[in-house]
């Protein structure tokens, strides 16, 4: 529920009028000005264009995927195309804009399961922990994800990565130094 206006403007502290819990509110002077007339969708007046959702409100642009009629307050706006509400949710023309971001590859969980899961078969490994480690080097300054995340999983995968190779090093040397002898 929201909070009352002429208690929004009395001070630093609001009560909730449900609850009565104390609420600390910083209002911002544009919060309590009416909406620009520009933001408000006005009158659809006989033979203009409607909004195809509000056929009673003007329309003020067209859908750049599809071509319907929208009004200011279905318009979305992305770069310098303008898209119906419809579109947006069926994500039409997502290869075209380059300024939605619905998903996100998670190159910091690839580098540190590629290690991880490889140790299930060993060998594995051998191949695993220099692509990890790779991986970790060639996308560490790309975006992580949507929402925010450390690289904490980059410095796992790196420091994974390298004890599975000094291993398999080790490993090597000491056979090819002639100290392991079989049976016999």
């Amino acid at each position: 529920m929201p909070l009352p206006t002429w208690e929004l403007a009395a001070g630093d502290v609001a009560v909730c009028t449900s609850c009565g819990s104390a609420n600390r509110v910083r209002v911002f002077p544009a919060m309590l000005a009416p909406p620009p007339a520009s933001a408000r969708a006005e009158v659809a007046l006989d033979g203009e264009a409607a909004c195809y959702d509000h056929p009673s409100k003007r329309a003020v642009a067209a859908c750049h995927q599809c071509g319907r009629f929208v009004c200011q307050l279905c318009s979305v706006e992305s770069g310098s195309e303008i898209w119906c509400p419809s579109c947006v949710a069926a994500g039409a023309g997502r290869a075209k804009s380059a300024n939605l971001d619905t998903a996100r590859t998670l190159y910091d969980s690839t580098a540190l399961i590629l290690p991880l899961a490889s140790l299930l078969l060993y060998p594995f490994t051998l191949i695993a922990a220099p692509a990890s480690l790779v991986l970790a080097a060639m996308t560490w300054s790309r975006p992580l994800s949507l929402v925010r995340r450390n690289r904490w999983r980059f410095v796992a995968a790196i420091l994974i990565s390298l004890t599975e190779i000094c291993l398999w090093t080790l490993g090597i040397v000491y056979l090819v130094s002639g100290r392991f002898r079989g049976p016999g």
